[in-house]
């Protein structure tokens, strides 16, 4: 009997902090956005989606390279997709199957998209995958809107 009580008590509660948390979470998105669409930003054209390439310096996981010609033309194919694009150089970092830290220069090639679609995606994937092939690598990542993924 007395369980019944607590889940009673309890079951409300979690509701409630849940219902608040969300409002506050709410109230915050909303905030940035008012601050937006009431600063000089407002009605200025924007693009929403980003897609990124991470392209390697490297052959065969570990021989470095020089990926200027890999970086310039995921420039020319992101800016032929998307209307521009931007390179940033940076490095990479995992850990081996025997835990070494594997470290590597990589590129980050990048465009901001209007209307990413299913073909765009597929493209980008498309290349990541020549990519892929002709640099030798087990994978390269892409990211699109905050999300990797590994293209083997």
């Amino acid at each position: 009997m007395e369980r019944k009580k607590i889940f009673y008590w309890i079951i409300p509660m979690i509701l409630f902090i849940g219902f608040l948390g969300n409002a506050v979470y709410a109230t915050g998105e909303h905030e940035t956005f008012n601050r937006i669409q009431s600063s000089a930003l407002k009605g200025q054209f924007h693009l929403e989606d980003e897609v990124k390439i991470y392209v390697p310096s490297t052959y065969y996981v570990d021989q470095p390279i020089d990926n200027t010609p890999y970086v310039n033309r995921s420039l020319e194919k992101f800016s032929e997709m998307f209307g521009g694009a931007t390179a940033i150089d940076g490095t990479g970092a995992w850990l081996s199957d025997n835990d070494q830290l594997i470290k590597e220069k990589v590129t980050i090639v990048y465009s901001f998209a209007e209307d990413l679609d299913k073909k765009k995606i597929n493209q980008v994937v498309a290349y990541a995958k020549d990519l892929k092939e002709e640099m030798k690598q087990s994978s390269v990542s892409i990211e699109v809107n905050g999300k990797m993924y590994f293209i083997e």
